[in-house]
């Protein structure tokens, strides 16, 4: 899978969008993992992911409520890296001859590195609480998001912020121990300075 680039990360950071401009730039396809999510969760049983189904089997206040956020941490189905060989199946299926860059909070350090020829096909972004906090409320839609559907959203928005600075801990543990590339991102670099950082890991 030498004509594959992966860009993994916590939520916030800035993938969706160094992606899209790296597949622009270069020609590429682009594939989103989050687009492929309600696919893979179709394709699996219970037996094949067992969290990703018990999750599904949840309300919304057991989801982002209820919980803790060391065990929403500990217990969601894609950080624990279920359904991830859903994706390889999917790149498998496109065409070699032209690259592909792969991008989402799915892409767990320890399965792709096994997929790396060059350790320089793969960057992981880490976005510091600020720059994360001031990204989630440029996207923030009128009515709220997703955790409107709670009964208590505050609440629900306080846990999730809590997970995401967990995974991306997380990630720059493994990341480091594994020696995998990363990128921390701050409210200091701009799209075009985080594309080139990326594009710099690339070797482009």
């Amino acid at each position: 899978m030498r004509h594959v680039y992966w860009i993994g990360g916590g939520s916030g950071a800035g993938k969706s969008t160094i992606a899209r401009r790296l597949a622009e730039r270069h020609g590429w396809r682009l594939y989103p993992t989050d687009d492929v999510m309600a696919d893979h969760a179709r394709r699996t049983t219970a037996e094949e992911a067992p969290l990703l189904h018990e999750f599904m089997a949840m309300d919304m206040d057991e989801r982002w409520v209820n919980r803790s956020p060391d065990t929403m941490l500990e217990t969601f189905h894609w950080f624990r890296g279920e359904a991830f060989e859903l994706i390889v199946e999917d790149l498998l299926r496109m065409p070699k001859e032209t690259g592909v860059v792969v991008e989402g909070f799915r892409l767990v350090p320890h399965l792709v590195k096994p997929l790396l020829t060059a350790p320089g096909q793969a960057v992981w972004l880490l976005p510091t609480p600020d720059f994360r906090d001031a990204a989630f409320r440029s996207r923030a839609t009128p009515g709220g998001g997703f955790t409107a559907g709670t009964s208590d959203p505050e609440r629900a928005d306080r846990n999730l912020a809590v997970r995401d600075d967990l995974f991306t801990r997380h990630l720059r543990e493994e990341t480091a121990r594994l020696r995998l590339p990363t990128v921390t991102v701050d409210l200091t670099m701009s799209e075009d300075e985080l594309a080139e950082r990326v594009s710099e890991v690339f070797g482009f």
